[in-house]
């Protein structure tokens, strides 16, 4: 996979990081948000495992 894909996908990551914790801040309280925001966040750090830090991998090595 090319470098730019991987800085394309990195990008995203963070956007769906910024919007979970964003919902999660807004929620209120509300129990079910604060849950699936919890899971969302979950899944974005396997993401971040496997893209973000191979990214930074790359970075280090090139």
């Amino acid at each position: 996979m090319s470098r730019a894909k991987l800085k394309q996908m990195d990008a995203r990551i963070k956007k769906i990081k910024k919007a979970a914790l964003e919902l999660k801040e807004f929620s209120g309280g509300i129990q079910a948000v604060d849950r699936n925001a919890g899971r969302i966040l979950a899944s974005v750090k396997m993401l971040e495992i496997n893209i973000s830090d191979i990214l930074d991998l790359k970075t280090l090595s090139a």
